[in-house]
């Protein structure tokens, strides 16, 4: 059986070849129009060969310059897929060229060599802007890691980090990037996280802590136990964010699009009809009547457009990203630039999430430890980050073996079976649910009960500290005209408003269980107008019904949170809530360039377009009219890129 013949795949052109390329064809055309407008020619040749070899030497610069345009619409003309650019800049230049055997007209092979030369210089500056956005991506790419370092024999040996096993301990030498998530088991350094949250301050990481892959260990050697396979890491998941970004695309992305594909043929036709139907009613010459046509399909080429529009949302995505802001889509882009209502989780997000025992008011007759014992043992299963901060506080050991049975109640606490004692240790809820007595605690924080077979031995004051920047976030959201902001918490009403009313919150709901915080949000979604969107920001990991509820859900310091990376459509890397107003900031600027350009380009083609079919509008208005405008609005969607200062 015969073998059937490889095809051999076609070399992209780089944008430095191309720019080289469209340099030379440049000159050549300046040369050639020096020589023809100064009648150089004249003097070498008779004046009726003159003309045909002026008309030769400006098929050089043009074809230079437009083989590979003329190439793509011939291929495309067979596929049967017609109508685009390419296809418009064939018919238009060449037809500029064939005005030479229209006896009546002046020739225009200056105009049809520009047409396609300006074109192109209009595709390098895309070219140069798509790379200068790719740049911006390619940083956060850059993140992935190229091997892992695991001991074997006493020896280091480099693996593939798809290599190494749940488990195993990688070593992560000075310099190196962290390969796999994991847990810090000896040494200590300093990470640089700049890649992952755009922080610029080293975070320092010793035994025991939590470390995330995509950071850079800065000074000392690590040694990492992993804690999941490289392709479930952060650097994997985000890795997987970016490269999707450019697959889930804005309504006015779309709607560019479908319009695109209806105007080219549209403005076809129209071209058509405006260089034949004229004439043929005796309103002119055929001549004057096709060069209006041509003028008409230079003008019609809507690249200023599906160009700039994707581009100005490339733009933003990677700008954001440079931030540690990482943008799902250019459809959350646009949403998020909408927003008027923000709705944030309570612990984690506004506070700092880290739980610490500041008081313990036992009953008359009960020891504080006493209380703390049964408390940190029926806790003693528990990763919740209160429960934590409870064993943390009991200095004594924890024995398991005092456990017969721990039973969680969803939003209320624990019930626990230790030394034959029924133990309960949670909210108030908990207490009424199980008809135990209780009181009251004065003090702002989370009150945790503690009940021994059915008689209530005190309390425990859990504190969670205000982030920092807190303040600043709900101020500047105001100040970017945010209507409405809401903190949603599952913690007692007291210390709930005590947090909203340091943060000038304008509105806080308590003591709600997952499923209350998803009722909340489909109610504050009703009362939202119809251009009106709605944002969730949470922690990702509990939040994750309510963060695919909202119009745009934003993970806050999702660093190594699956949960987050996976239900959220924004993603902040870094555990500040300020940046929430900063990503609105960026989406909305987006937002604005698009509309700039689609205005601009619009307005500017629709007014050449009528002096074209007017007959008042020649091929160089026209060149302007296509490529001028693209490149205006390229070099404006360029401006989606900066972001540094916003």
């Amino acid at each position: 059986m015969a073998k059937k013949p490889v095809r051999k795949r076609r070399r992209r052109e780089s944008l430095a070849a191309k720019t080289k390329r469209i340099g030379i064809a440049l000159a050549i055309f300046a040369i050639v129009m020096i020589a023809d407008e100064t009648g150089v020619l004249t003097h070498l040749v008779s004046a009726d060969a003159a003309f045909y070899v002026v008309s030769a030497l400006y098929v050089v610069p043009y074809l230079i310059a437009g083989h590979d345009v003329l190439f793509r619409a011939a291929r495309n003309i067979r596929r049967g897929s017609i109508f685009d650019e390419n296809f418009l800049m064939a018919v238009a230049t060449l037809g500029a060229f064939a005005m030479v055997f229209f006896p009546d007209s002046s020739p225009h092979m200056a105009e049809g060599a520009a047409v396609m030369l300006f074109y192109q210089v209009g595709e390098i500056f895309q070219g140069y802007a798509v790379g200068k956005s790719r740049k911006s991506i390619a940083a956060m790419m850059d993140i992935a890691p190229d091997f892992a370092n695991i001991e074997r024999d006493g020896t280091l040996v480099q693996v593939d980090p798809d290599e190494v096993a749940v488990g195993d301990v990688i070593v992560v030498k000075p310099g190196e990037r962290v390969p796999i998530d994991g847990v810090v088991v000896n040494g200590s350094s300093q990470l640089d996280t700049a890649a992952l949250t755009g922080e610029s301050v080293p975070r320092h990481v010793e035994v025991g802590n939590l470390i995330i892959s995509g950071c850079i260990n800065m000074t000392g050697l690590l040694h990492v136990k992993t804690q999941r396979p490289f392709g479930e890491s952060t650097v994997s998941r985000i890795l997987e964010l970016v490269e999707n970004a450019s697959e889930k695309k804005a309504r006015t992305e779309r709607f560019i699009t479908r319009i695109a594909r209806l105007y080219t043929p549209a403005v076809c036709a129209a071209a058509l009809a405006i260089a034949l139907l004229p004439p043929l009613f005796g309103l002119g010459s055929i001549s004057d009547w096709v060069l209006r046509g041509l003028t008409f399909l230079v003008v019609s080429c809507p690249c200023a457009l599906v160009i700039s529009v994707p581009l100005s949302f490339f733009g933003g995505i990677g700008g954001a990203s440079k931030l540690g802001i990482l943008v799902k889509g250019s459809n959350y882009l646009e949403a998020l630039a909408a927003v008027d209502t923000v709705v944030f989780d309570k612990t984690g997000t506004l506070t700092n999430g880290t739980f610490n025992v500041v008081a313990i008011h036992p009953e008359a007759g009960f020891d504080p430890d006493y209380v703390l014992s049964f408390a940190a043992h029926a806790e003693a299963y528990s990763d919740h980050p209160i429960a934590l901060s409870v064993k943390a506080a009991y200095s004594g050991p924890i024995d398991e073996t005092r456990l017969e049975g721990v039973s969680e109640e969803s939003g209320h606490g624990i019930v626990a079976q230790v030394d034959e004692y029924t133990v309960l240790v949670g909210n108030d809820k908990l207490m009424r649910a199980h008809e135990s007595h209780f009181h009251e605690c004065n003090l702002a924080g989370t009150i945790l009960h503690v009940s021994v077979d059915g008689r209530y031995v005190g309390h425990i004051v859990i504190a969670d500290a205000v982030k920092e920047d807190a303040s600043q976030a709900i101020q500047e959201l105001k100040q970017a005209g945010i209507e409405r902001t809401v903190m949603l918490t599952g913690d007692r009403a007291e210390v709930a408003a005590a947090v909203a009313a340091e943060l000038k919150v304008d509105e806080v709901k308590s003591q709600l269980l997952p499923e209350d915080k998803v009722v909340e949000v489909e109610r504050l979604l009703e009362a939202e107008g119809e251009h009106g969107h709605l944002a969730f920001v949470g922690d990702g990991i509990n939040d994750a019904p309510v963060l695919t509820r909202a119009d745009v859900g934003i993970a806050m310091g999702a660093m190594g949170s699956d949960a987050a990376i996976e239900a959220a459509d924004v993603v902040l890397m870094d555990d500040r809530p300020s940046n929430i107003a900063r990503a609105i900031r960026i989406a909305r600027k987006t937002m604005g360039i698009v509309w700039q350009n689609i205005i601009f380009a619009l307005g500017i083609k629709l007014l050449i377009l009528v002096l074209a079919a007017l007959g008042m509008a020649n091929m160089w208005l026209a060149v302007f009219g296509d490529v001028g405008v693209a490149v205006i609005a390229i070099l404006n969607a360029m401006r989606a890129m900066r972001v540094r200062n916003i």
